[in-house]
């Protein structure tokens, strides 16, 4: 083989910011990845992640074969026709004997991340008829997704920052120096707020930590965790009660204004700063300084989602937005179109959105856009009864790391099921229970297209990258797994995977109403390709693969322009400040307002170097602060009896966990701070460098009963604690 050195582009897909990537080639190994200087949206910027693709890519411990569990109970390796056959001969059977809901589907988080992730597992689910589907999103955006289709009417209408133009940011529950963005894609997230400084313009961070964004803040208030929803319904209350409120050109599509106001009356400053420890005249400035400003945007994640309150909290992020007339706006927050997305439609009232349509068999959670909460899982597994399930298809997840009470959940996968996939590359903590491993390529070796995330870009381009490297002969294309895997489970087993993509382009034709000759025209190397070609078609940029493939570095499709109301589907057809779902829940809202504080809570943190719980193998990224410690102020150290670097026991419903102290001041007294994503220490597994660094379960300490009751995401944030020196 030759080992001549070559580039070659690539979009980075190891976090939300999508950078774009130049890779460095010597035969079929990545050696180097640089920023790609020519790339439309990132423009040469790269963080560690993007830095470290080779070695991810050529981690020796990913699987390359599928693995297939023999009848001593020990996982081999076996050939893929071998892997199929067995999915093929024991899913059906089992949907046929104990109905669809026997079958639970778990997807993860690094689906959104490839291109087969998004395109196969709707014909999955469609295939299966289940309604135990579980997935990441109620583990982080949940919330975001009900509050935006109950106030827009669409659970993927999502506002973003417009954040190359706004004046005033203000993040709440937000680290993106870290996180790199959340449903906020944007390349150089850092070098795009230091920008928003050197304009004059004004940056608050509203977070418990003084994180690496809050440093940068202009204001930084360190909000008791959990209390986002109360803070942000008394900024809201100031708005309206100040008559400081201007929807402007969005007024004519409100409903329910007066009636917001009147929801909102019993949080004002005063009463919300106590819970909060936010004295009343900070809430009260914030306020004014949102109002004054020529443009602002308000943007809340992950910290203010995992919480009690974290529709509440989410839907309030809109509302202010709304109300300081920043919504579809520029410079305020503004609605992403991408080159996938449907071709937009004329103002109409639509279907709106639904909960509750169905609820879980053992808790009766009920559903939101189609998901069940993953903390339901375990019991969803070993609680006897009709429906339970007893076949588990696990795609791109380790919810044993991720889910609360993760041992309940592994004996559940242990001792519980009949039968269990795993589509995963590595052999962790969820795919060592499986009765079939089946291993995607390493990203070099496979096409690359964001649908989801462009989505939630804060400016509207496109960008395709074919694999880099050639696929290995013993491997086999992501795409491919995932449409084979359709055929085993639909009783089509045997028929050639293009039948999946052929059968998926003739119902996009039907649904567009274009014609069905639309189809012989499509271009592409493989069924994705034609898939893609084709959403291109019918999106709203008339585009083509053809146009696509000749730009490598991307499409310029211009900044982001407002487009209420044709992103409505509400039944009004208008925006619906204050849905009944909403409106239900705010009593548990004014309740907390007479909430006494536990004496010590814990929060999650993000790296920088690590993304969840997929990217701890990776030896480049590890050490640094990229370690699991306990994060603790001096006082609270202090009354403890707590070293730094001794070992800490934390202790809440779920269990006990132990990791080392790490004694700093930028945690607020009252809380400490645990990483998401590790706990790398249970038998089975094959992750050699993960397994040395193994840290501890954050989510061990959850017993998977505490719920945002409308989007069924666990409260990962807030959760009171105890800490002792370990014995």
């Amino acid at each position: 083989m030759s080992h001549e050195t070559r580039t070659a582009p690539r979009i980075c897909p190891l976090c939300e910011a999508t950078c774009g990537l130049t890779l460095t080639i010597e035969g079929a190994t990545v050696t180097g990845a640089r920023g790609d200087r020519d790339d439309i949206f990132s423009r040469g910027f790269i963080c560690p992640k993007g830095a470290s693709f080779g070695g991810l890519d050529a981690d020796p411990d990913r699987l390359r074969v599928p693995l297939v569990r023999g009848d001593d109970g020990e996982l081999r390796e076996a050939a893929w026709s071998e892997a199929f056959d067995l999915i093929a001969a024991r899913i059906p059977e089992l949907t046929k004997a104990h109905g669809p809901n026997a079958v639970g589907v778990v997807l993860g988080n690094p689906n959104v991340h490839t291109m087969a992730g998004s395109l196969y597992p709707p014909l999955l689910l469609g295939a299966l008829r289940t309604r135990n589907v579980f997935t990441a999103s109620t583990l982080d955006q949940m919330p975001k997704h009900v509050s935006s289709g109950l106030l827009f009417g669409d659970a993927h209408a999502i506002p973003v920052p417009d954040l190359d133009r706004t004046d005033h940011l203000l993040l709440i529950g937000a680290n993106p120096l870290e996180s790199n963005g959340s449903l906020c894609t944007a390349p150089d997230f850092p070098g795009r707020l230091k920008a928003l400084r050197r304009r004059g313009g004004t940056l608050t961070v509203i977070d418990p930590r003084r994180t690496r964004t809050a440093r940068i803040a202009d204001r930084h208030v360190a909000i008791r965790p959990g209390a986002d929803a109360l803070l942000l319904a008394a900024l809201a209350h100031t708005l309206i009660a100040e008559k400081l409120a201007d929807p402007g050109p969005l007024a004519g599509h409100l409903e329910g204004v007066d009636q917001l106001a009147a929801a909102l009356v019993d949080f004002t400053p005063d009463a919300v700063a106590a819970a909060c420890d936010v004295d009343a005249d900070t809430i009260t400035a914030i306020a004014r300084e949102l109002a004054a400003a020529p443009t602002a945007a308000v943007y809340g994640r992950i910290g203010s989602c995992t919480v009690e309150h974290g529709t509440l909290a989410s839907w309030l992020v809109d509302v202010l937005n709304i109300l300081t007339g920043n919504l579809d706006r520029p410079g305020g927050a503004l609605f992403p179109l991408s080159a996938t997305a449907r071709a937009p439609r004329p103002a109409a009232p639509g279907k709106g959105f639904a909960l509750g349509r169905w609820a879980s068999r053992v808790s009766g959670h009920p559903e939101a856009k189609g998901e069940l909460p993953i903390a339901a899982l375990a019991e969803e597994i070993d609680t006897p009864g009709e429906d339970r399930i007893r076949a588990l298809l696990v795609i791109a997840a380790n919810p044993v790391l991720s889910a609360p009470d993760g041992d309940r959940l592994d004996a559940a996968l242990s001792d519980g099921l009949d039968f269990m996939v795993s589509v995963d590359p590595y052999l962790n903590e969820t795919s060592r229970h499986a009765d079939v491993v089946l291993p995607p390529p390493p990203p070099s070796q496979s096409a690359h297209f964001d649908f989801a995330f462009n989505g939630f870009a804060v400016h509207n381009q496109v960008r395709y990258t074919r694999a880099a490297v050639p696929l290995d002969d013993d491997r086999m294309d992501e795409s491919e797994i995932h449409a084979r895997l359709v055929l085993a489970v639909s009783g089509t087993h045997g028929a050639p995977p293009s039948a999946v993509d052929d059968l998926a382009i003739t119902t996009a034709l039907t649904r567009a109403g274009a014609p069905k000759e639309l189809a012989a025209g499509l271009t592409g190397d493989n069924g994705p390709e034609r898939r893609l070609d084709l959403m291109l078609r019918l999106g709203p940029y008339g585009l083509t693969l053809e146009r696509l493939l000749a730009h490598p570095h991307g499409i310029d499709l211009g900044p982001l322009k407002p487009r209420v109301p044709e992103v409505l589907r509400t039944r009004s057809g208008r925006i619906e400040l204050l849905p009944e779902p909403i409106a239900a829940d705010l009593p548990r809202l004014r309740r907390a307002l007479g909430d006494r504080p536990a004496p010590l809570v814990l929060v999650g943190r993000r790296h920088l170097r690590s993304n969840n719980s997929w990217m701890h193998n990776v030896g480049s990224l590890t050490g640094g602060t990229n370690v699991c410690t306990l994060q603790i102020h001096p006082e609270d150290a202090a009354r403890l009896g707590l070293l730094d670097g001794a070992t800490a026991r934390i202790e809440s419903s779920g269990g006990r966990i132990e990791a080392p102290a790490e004694i700093t001041d930028t945690v607020r007294s009252g809380v400490v701070s645990l990483p998401h994503g590790w706990g790398h220490s249970r038998p089975g597994t094959r992750m050699t460098v993960a397994a040395a660094h193994p840290g501890a379960n954050v989510n061990q300490l959850l017993d998977g009963t505490l719920l945002d009751p409308l989007s069924g995401t666990a409260v990962l944030n807030a959760i009171p604690v105890s800490v002792t020196p370990a014995l």
